[in-house]
């Protein structure tokens, strides 16, 4: 039986966006698989590159809205993986501070995803992995602006 529409396997936004629902499933799945969530794994990462933050500039570098950057840090504080205590410079904010336990979950969920992305990636070689990278890259600057 013949597609419905036979050009869409050849349109590059088609393409993109396929792999992307597949992509985005196998993640979340994994971190799923962990008890975590792919908000939790940003957060947790963002942390460890920038060090203790502001509630809102984790929301900013993550490009988490802020209410849901309260709810998940809620639940990795809960968890002992992030501390919160008052900004010394302006007591109206929190400064969320990585744990030691939060960073040992941070090694987890990156070997998580690691694992996801060598299954979503599976049939390309390492060099094939680094130049789409580049030019998905190069794509969303782009478009980001």
């Amino acid at each position: 039986m013949e597609p419905a529409f036979p050009a869409l396997p050849s349109l590059p936004s088609w393409l993109l966006s396929q792999v992307a629902l597949y992509a985005g499933r196998s993640v979340a799945d994994g971190f799923a698989a962990e008890g975590a969530r792919g908000y939790h794994y940003r957060l947790l990462a963002s942390l460890a590159e920038a060090g203790p933050s502001s509630q809102a500039e984790l929301g900013r570098r993550s490009g988490i809205h802020l209410s849901d950057v309260v709810a998940a840090l809620n639940e990795l504080a809960a968890d002992g993986y992030v501390r919160r205590s008052p900004d010394p410079a302006d007591k109206r904010r929190n400064v969320v501070t990585l744990t030691d336990a939060g960073r040992s979950r941070l090694d987890v969920l990156e070997a998580r995803v690691r694992a996801v992305q060598d299954e979503i990636l599976a049939p390309l070689d390492a060099r094939e992995r680094e130049q789409l990278t580049a030019l998905l890259r190069r794509l969303l600057d782009h478009h980001a602006g």
